[in-house]
């Protein structure tokens, strides 16, 4: 045997036995020393658990935070990898939660579909970080349980709590009919701005697999990751709301009962949106002990302090109407701007007083009847409109005013992104037609019998929502936008709807608003409105009082300034009397809050005055 066949022989099982080296060496790292895979073949399974995203925050018009997320936990639990000597005693105490509730929230019923001793289900919900901080330590010692992080909401301040909405778990009809966007103990927006922008706020769930043992201990990450899903943020919205002017308002409104919307009239924003009584969002937060029992006490509270006056209440809206009968009797042409019409205390028919009124000077001119609020002068006109096609067609001519007020954005939502807004209403000729024949087959109607509506009495209803907007089309000099809560998306350029920048034009000739315009800020400088008047700022408005079986709703709509308005308010001031004594300073505060950001020291006594008012004892 040659000296180089023994070389290359010794060569070959140098070879064998570091090839052999290696294998004995990787298999004692697998078994001996490195348990990893050892895990992972004692896994039982591969679980996917769901990462939930971060709900989109709110912030006001100037970016002031409103909305934010706080971290909360939920302590899930797999049945049947339970250890059965697991130590109770302890796990209750770092929860502290009684070994009752222990056993009450593992107690299911396996032979429902809803749940499964292998399946993962929420054994404690909405734990607080500093209780879950506590337990996070001893997790380890519980197998069975594993902790998943969920966001709540928070608030940066009391206010707003009827735009902003809360949120709640999702109910089974919304879990069947969502297509798996939710789940069970989801959380999802039940009012306000995070119900009507709920898909755009929740994001998109996320999803991580995971092996587990069969004590359900998370072992590793399946696949290193590969297969995971990150979430997708909500996003977050910037709103039209000013903070300063909703508090403001919400101040001003304590201890009284009604509404106040302020809106920017060009561009339909609505700048405040308070709904009185209101309450505290922070009561509502998901993870509040007591928010079962705040819910319970201010859905039984008479007052009803979850009830948005704002959108929903639908009122009479008693004078506010006149200037817009004023508008529709110009451009039909049965009115002029300089026409007499007296008045004499009342509005007389045949001799019968049938309407009463107020003393003030005879009115010569549109202006003047809308500066001191004539009953007289707006029936006489409002029957001439329903009447301009003979007597006995009060119909047609009742159509042809009402085909004004829908175009006015009047008996139907205006489509403001909120849920639930109420359209108000306007009785129809067939309404008439038919409750007249009820009371007497074949009796017919006529203008007289409905006279009522002039003065907005009657079957006729607005919310303030339509008031506030009847105001900005006002201002506009005949058109209004849309309005709307939400301005864009902070750090996205996606658009929000295009018809919140549309203007809607209402068929009014530009011209017929001048005496209108005149007629309102006459009232604040020399009539029924004089409580709102502000000595640097021109302040156009018009009073109402409504009647009410109880003491008269306090009314008041305006804008200003008169040329280029950037303000329009509307104030409901429920069992307060007339318009001026309280709900006309009140939109002049909002005003002077609004356009220079204080209150003129002159005028503090003013707002102490509102500020002070406790008006619930008016109430029926």
């Amino acid at each position: 045997m040659s000296d180089s066949f023994k070389k290359r022989q010794i060569i070959i099982q140098l070879i064998f036995l570091a090839a052999g080296i290696v294998l004995v060496g990787k298999a004692m790292q697998l078994q001996l020393i490195d348990s990893t895979f050892r895990n992972k073949a004692n896994a039982t399974a591969i679980e996917k658990l769901t990462v939930y995203p971060s709900r989109g925050v709110i912030y006001d018009r100037d970016t002031n935070l409103m909305v934010n997320n706080d971290p909360i936990y939920d302590l899930m639990v797999t049945y049947n990898r339970i250890d059965p000597n697991m130590d109770t005693s302890k796990f209750c105490r770092l929860l502290n939660i009684n070994e009752a509730f222990f056993r009450e929230s593992l107690e299911k019923d396996w032979r429902s579909d809803r749940f499964s001793p292998s399946v993962p289900f929420v054994f404690m919900s909405k734990i607080s970080a500093e209780r879950f901080a506590r337990f996070q330590e001893s997790l380890y010692q519980f197998p069975g349980f594993f902790v998943q992080l969920r966001n709540v909401r928070g608030y940066s301040a009391n206010t707003g709590a009827h735009v902003l909405g809360y949120i709640r778990e999702v109910n089974k009809r919304e879990v069947e009919q969502s297509e798996d966007v939710y789940a069970a103990g989801d959380y999802i927006g039940a009012t306000g701005l995070e119900a009507s922008y709920e898909e755009i706020l929740r994001g998109e769930k996320g999803a991580r697999y995971v092996f587990k043992d069969n004590l359900g201990r998370i072992i590793d990450n399946y696949q290193s990751k590969r297969r995971d899903v990150p979430p997708k943020s909500g996003k977050d919205l910037i709103s039209t709301i000013q903070l300063d002017l909703q508090a403001f308002g919400e101040m001003l409104m304590a201890n009284k009962r009604g509404s106040i919307i302020a809106l920017e009239p060009s561009s339909g924003e609505i700048l405040a949106m308070v709904s009185s009584p209101g309450y505290d969002p922070n009561d509502l937060v998901i993870g509040n002990e007591e928010r079962g029992k705040a819910y319970l006490q201010m859905n039984r509270d008479s007052l009803k302090p979850l009830f948005n006056r704002a959108v929903l209440a639908q009122y009479p809206p008693g004078s506010l109407f006149k200037p817009l009968v004023a508008l529709v009797a110009m451009q039909e042409g049965q009115l002029k701007p300089n026409r007499t019409i007296r008045c004499g205390g009342a509005y007389y028919h045949n001799g019968m007083r049938l309407t009463g009124c107020h003393g003030h000077p005879t009115c010569t001119s549109v202006s003047m009847a809308i500066q001191h609020s004539c009953n007289a002068y707006f029936v006489t006109v409002f029957r001439e409109v329903v009447d301009q096609f003979g007597f006995d067609q009060p119909q047609i001519g009742l159509d042809t005013f009402n085909a004004y007020l829908n175009r006015f954005g009047m008996g139907r939502p205006l489509g403001v992104d909120f849920p639930s807004e109420k359209g108000g209403n306007y009785p129809t000729s067939r309404y008439y037609t038919d409750w007249f024949n009820k009371q007497q087959e074949g009796q017919r109607w006529n203008s007289l019998w409905i006279r009522s509506l002039a003065i907005g009495q009657g079957e006729i209803q607005m919310t303030n929502l339509q008031m506030v907007n009847a105001a900005a089309m006002i201002a506009n000099r005949g058109y209004y936008v849309i309005p709307h809560l939400v301005k864009g998306y902070l750090n996205s350029d996606d658009p929000i709807p295009n018809k919140y920048f549309q203007r809607n034009y209402v068929g009014i000739e530009s011209e017929h608003f001048e005496p209108v315009v005149d007629g309102m800020e006459r009232a604040v400088l020399a009539g029924t409105a004089r409580s709102a008047y502000i000595p640097d700022i021109s302040v156009c408005g018009k009073t109402g009082t409504a009647e009410n079986s109880g003491k008269d709703h306090s009314i008041f709509f305006c804008f200003a300034p008169k040329e280029d308005p950037k303000i329009a308010v509307v104030v409901y001031v429920e069992n307060a009397g007339f318009g001026g004594t309280y709900a006309a300073p009140i939109a002049s505060l909002m005003i002077e809050k609004y356009i220079k950001g204080e209150i003129d020291p002159a005028r503090r006594w003013r707002l102490e005055y509102i500020k002070n008012a406790n008006l619930l004892g008016n109430l029926p």
